[in-house]
């Protein structure tokens, strides 16, 4: 089969294209056949070994991920296919099945096929979504998931998404409005118009806007990390009602679950969110993916066509 693997730590280029045996499914497994990838901040960190982070955070992932290159060498965390083949002892699943996952740290995803433990996250795809935008749905949906979930939203209460247009901050918009939020995005000025169409009832541009006096929320969500800040963002943690909780993408790991998938995939038929796919490209050029990705300006997803 066709893959991208990763021959070492570094930029971009390390990632290359080559012929690699197709791995055999265990009793427990599913064989997927990809049809789509997403290339996510996470996988760029990976490739990347975070150059830019701590000393102890970089020993750290190479400790876990491996030492000079990843001991899992095709990347890429989040797929979209059809299932080849199952394993003698699966019970939820069957050849021709329409699946999307979330394999974490067993990666695999870049690549024409993947084994996926039946008992891993993965779910039955949106039967009303292409491979591609189904593959837009499982890195941003679950994180967001995850953190909009800690703020425990009641309907009528107003949110905050600070990065509203990126993988997370488009899911965690949507989410919120679901759970019958009045949401506030905040985007720079050339996403307005999409956190709009995604449900915002208020959109600030962090590039120039500040939160309105008087305004308070009961939950701001801080999709972007501490990578990114701006003056409307430090003025977002005074904005909190006497019990707002403010949470941040980096406060910690999230736990996500396999039910957590199937329930993003109840909201996507019936149309309570939707995909939202910046940009597409074909497997062979992951390393030019890769480097779009690592420019932060991306809305939504990146997603990688697997021939």
């Amino acid at each position: 089969m066709i893959a991208a693997v990763c021959t070492r730590y570094g930029p971009p280029e390390v990632l290359q294209v080559r012929d690699v045996a197709t791995p055999a499914p265990g009793r427990g497994d599913l064989l997927v056949r990809i049809h789509a990838a997403a290339a996510t901040v996470s996988d760029t960190y990976i490739r990347s070994a975070v150059p830019s982070a701590s000393l102890r955070t970089r020993a750290m992932l190479r400790v876990f991920i491996g030492l000079t290159r990843p001991r899992r060498p095709i990347l890429g965390a989040v797929l979209a296919g059809e299932i080849e083949k199952v394993g003698g002892r699966v019970a939820r699943f069957r050849a021709g099945d329409r699946v999307y996952a979330f394999t974490t740290v067993r990666f695999g995803c870049y690549a024409q096929f993947a084994s996926v433990p039946e008992r891993s996250i993965v779910a039955r795809a949106p039967s009303n979504f292409r491979h591609d935008e189904a593959a837009a749905i499982p890195y941003g949906g679950l994180i967001a998931l995850y953190f909009v979930r800690m703020g425990s939203i009641q309907a009528g209460q107003r949110v905050l998404v600070y990065g509203a247009s990126g993988a997370i901050g488009t899911a965690a918009l949507q989410l919120a409005k679901h759970f019958g939020a009045h949401v506030t995005a905040v985007c720079s000025t050339t996403n307005i118009e999409l956190v709009r169409s995604l449900g915002a009832d208020a959109v600030l541009d962090y590039t120039k806007d500040r939160i309105p006096e008087g305004a308070q929320y009961s939950f701001v969500l801080d999709a972007v990390g501490r990578r990114k800040t701006s003056a409307l963002k430090a003025d977002s943690r005074n904005a909190l009602t006497p019990d707002g909780k403010y949470v941040s993408v980096d406060d910690r790991l999230p736990r996500v679950r396999a039910q957590d998938l199937s329930f993003l995939t109840e909201l996507a038929e019936s149309r309570r969110i939707t995909s939202v796919i910046d940009r597409q490209y074909p497997l062979e050029r992951i390393a030019e993916a890769h480097r779009y990705v690592e420019e932060g300006h991306k809305r939504g997803n990146v997603i990688i066509a697997v021939p």
